[in-house]
């Protein structure tokens, strides 16, 4: 019997809810619609109602999220996008993509999100927008961002990937900004069986817009009213979010108890725990803890067959791809320090408790 462990994993999940997901595959196969049917259309307005948000536009993933968001305010060519650079490649090659520039800000080294305190710095004539990063499973001050952008008269688009079911001062994430974009990634708080994407907004020119750009442009067959793309929800991958998505919150509730389980064992060693913001709820997408001697714990973990994951070893800044933005080494000093020590302890809901005292005990042999 393999005993290993690793920072994430779906088959448990997948032999508790089979017959569930069988059921609702099936449903879309003998519903004679495999494109755009009834049950894109239910999860959206469902998914929307959970966040609290008046409109859901499903589309392929997350990162065509962020694309559609983008030009459906209008960013493109000589437009600056303020983000983080502690981030998913995602967030920052939407940007590019659409022909605009990143600006990178700082991150509150505590949390690990976006330093509120120096964006407004970063602001120039160029700006159009922000892009926040919920990052690990807890939102961005967004009372502070939002009240920024107001003052300049500038967009905010929430990047949700990691927070599905967060909370910010009662509010879920994706429905504090003028559109939010989310990932259905399978890693997620609720993962899809593969890719998946939804936008939200409570703009109602907005929602039309984002739906017209993810079908060609079209709002009917063969008639493009605008220049669009093909950013299409799977029929199936919905049906299937449908059925996930009445568990979300006993997915969450079962990622709180890991995580308290993580805090109160590892309380008294020289791991850096995460903090939960006081504003709101963490659902801990990931449970991320620093180090100095990171590597060699991870090297040493897998010696006992505990793999682990670092989100994320390298800043996008750093990487080969973006250094032509111009931030070099020591730009973003909190960011570029985090990197060298963060790293993502095992967390799902699957994952037993007698699992999460090997992880546990084996961290505390090492250090």
């Amino acid at each position: 019997m393999n005993n290993d462990i690793r920072v994430w994993g779906y088959l448990r999940e997948y032999a508790q809810e089979k017959d569930d997901i069988m059921r609702a595959v099936e449903s879309v196969f003998q519903s004679g619609t495999l494109i755009l049917g009834e049950n894109v259309k239910a999860f959206e307005h469902e998914y929307a109602s959970y966040c609290g948000a008046d409109y859901g536009i499903g589309c392929d993933n997350g990162t065509n999220a962020i694309t559609l968001a983008l030009h459906a305010i209008g960013i493109g060519q000589g437009d600056e996008v303020i983000t983080v650079s502690n981030t998913a490649i995602p967030t920052v090659s939407a940007i590019v993509s659409t022909g605009a520039k990143p600006v990178f800000v700082d991150i509150d080294p505590s949390t690990y999100l976006m330093d509120i305190s120096k964006v407004e710095n970063a602001i120039t004539r160029r700006t159009r927008a922000f892009i926040p990063v919920h990052l690990y499973g807890q939102c961005v001050d967004m009372d502070a961002l939002n009240d920024i952008a107001s003052r300049h008269n500038l967009f905010v688009i929430e990047d949700c990937a990691q927070a599905h079911g967060a909370t910010y001062k009662g509010k879920k994430a994706g429905a504090m900004s003028h559109i939010s974009t989310t990932s259905f990634y399978p890693t997620k708080v609720l993962g899809a069986y593969g890719d998946g994407g939804m936008l939200l907004t409570n703009i109602s020119e907005f929602e039309a817009k984002l739906h017209r750009l993810r079908f060609y442009g079209a709002e009917q067959t063969y008639y493009a009213i605008e220049h669009g793309y093909n950013s299409r929800l799977d029929e199936v991958q919905a049906a299937i979010l449908r059925m996930k998505l009445q568990r979300i919150e006993q997915y969450i509730a079962r990622r709180r108890e890991i995580a308290q389980m993580y805090n109160n064992l590892l309380a008294n060693t020289s791991l850096v725990l995460p903090k939960e913001v006081a504003w709101g709820r963490h659902v801990y997408y990931l449970y991320v803890v620093r180090h100095p001697n990171r590597d060699q714990i991870i090297a040493k973990l897998k010696e006992k067959g505990i793999y682990l994951n670092i989100s994320y070893p390298t800043p996008i800044h750093l990487m080969n791809a973006y250094k032509h933005l111009g931030n070099g080494i020591e730009s973003l000093p909190h960011t570029e320090f985090a990197a060298k020590e963060i790293f993502s302890l095992p967390m799902f809901p699957s994952l037993t408790d007698e699992e999460v005292e090997r992880v546990v005990s084996v961290i505390k042999s090492i250090i």
